[in-house]
């Protein structure tokens, strides 16, 4: 029996209702075979071609994401009750899988947490925000003073949201480019954090995507294990996160290389915040050409940690190659009982692909692999199995033999 709603109804094809009720977020343009009128950015109910209630969802026409699913349940009410909870359920879950690890951490990401195109990340004192739906865009002044309700209820000092909407896909749903504070303006962007023990200065108006990568949080950990007494090589630096955990660690000596001077500049202020310049260095270089230009076997730890080399299927194949050829100059470069930390965020560059391009390298360079954990991203950036968008960080950590 067909249900009475009150928001506009869209029929979806058959591939796409299969798709949602097996827990896929997301029905694209090609998938909508009709469409009642409805406002761009506003919430929709979807249907099968049979009738049947799929679920509700906030609708993008400009986006091939044509409709972002929120919720399969006909009863829910989508309100402020609702986001609440929402929020609530992500907080509950970080406290959780984080205990006290939760000073900077990410609080919502996006479709895994069921707020389809947001991302919140938490440094400190300061929530920083980057919104890609229109759908997100228009609930803001709802979800965003919840998000300051629900943490600063529990105890945590959050004192503002900063938003990082500088981004291009943003126009992908007619919305424009910018940045700056939602509401009452803090007087600085920059902070310092403290994570793994390891301070950093975090510019969150200028520095990459939200202004630190925290996903990779507990890898820089595991990689830290394995540096204490060893000469560490740390390419794409960034600013100095993997280099500053092996140099806390007890490391002899870190090199720390970005082709960016900005980047370099960072990760030297770093250094000296925590005291370790003393055993750092720091190169403004390209990694594919310095790692050729090194003689002899000056350093028996190599991390790779190269920006996403692909953000789409159809370069996928170029991409493998350059994550080739840079594993492959660094397993020549260690020498026989050296350590290889290597990575990829990158969506498209799968994990069977990624093995498959280490098995080569390693076949290349002559040497074999002995694998000492293979890790994900950490866990407030969790992973929805039937969302496998959200499946993105490989991180392996080798002994070269």
């Amino acid at each position: 029996m067909k249900q009475a709603r009150s928001y506009p109804r869209l029929t979806i094809t058959r591939k796409a209702q299969l798709s949602c009720e097996a827990g896929h977020p997301w029905v694209y343009d090609t998938e909508v075979l009709s469409a009642d009128p409805h406002e761009n950015g506003g919430l929709v109910d979807l249907f099968s071609t049979r009738g049947r209630y799929v679920g509700t969802g906030l609708i993008s026409d400009r986006s091939k994401i044509r409709v972002r699913l929120l919720t399969r349940s006909a009863s829910e009410t989508l309100d402020e009750v609702f986001w609440e909870r929402r929020i609530r359920y992500a907080w509950n879950y970080r406290k959780t899988v984080m205990g006290e690890d939760i000073n900077a951490c990410r609080v919502i990401f996006g479709e895994a947490d069921q707020f389809p195109g947001l991302t919140v990340d938490r440094f400190e004192n300061v929530l920083v925000s980057q919104t890609l739906s229109l759908g997100m865009e228009r609930l803001k002044p709802v979800i965003f003073p919840l998000l300051l309700k629900v943490l600063r209820e529990d105890g945590q000092a959050v004192d503002g949201i900063y938003e990082r909407n500088d981004v291009g896909i943003r126009r992908l749903e007619g919305l424009e480019e910018g940045k700056g504070w939602f509401g009452s303006p803090l007087a600085s962007t920059c902070l310092t954090l403290t994570e793994n023990g390891v301070k950093y200065r975090v510019d969150f108006e200028n520095g990459q995507k939200t202004g630190f990568f925290l996903d990779q949080k507990y890898n820089r950990r595991a990689a830290a294990r394995l540096a204490a007494g060893r000469r560490v090589l740390d390419c794409f630096t960034h600013t100095g996160s993997f280099a500053l955990n092996a140099a806390l660690a007890g490391a002899e000596h870190v090199t720390a290389v970005d082709i960016s001077a900005d980047a370099v500049a960072l990760a030297e202020e770093n250094a000296r915040l925590n005291g370790l310049q003393e055993r750092m260095d720091f190169r403004c270089e390209n990694v594919f050409d310095l790692l050729p230009s090194l003689r002899g076997k000056p350093y028996d730890f190599i991390i790779l940690d190269p920006p996403a080399f692909t953000k789409s299927r159809s370069a996928t194949e170029n991409a493998v190659r350059g994550y080739k050829e840079i594993n492959l100059r660094a397993m020549k470069l260690l020498p026989r009982g050296g350590y290889l930390a290597t990575c990829s965020c990158s969506h498209f560059m799968t994990d069977p692909l990624f093995r498959d391009m280490l098995r080569s390298a390693a076949a290349d360079a002559g040497v074999a692999l002995r694998q000492i954990e293979a890790r994900q991203q950490s866990p407030d950036h969790p992973i929805l199995w039937s969302a496998p968008e959200t499946d993105y960080l490989k991180f392996y950590l080798f002994q070269v033999v």
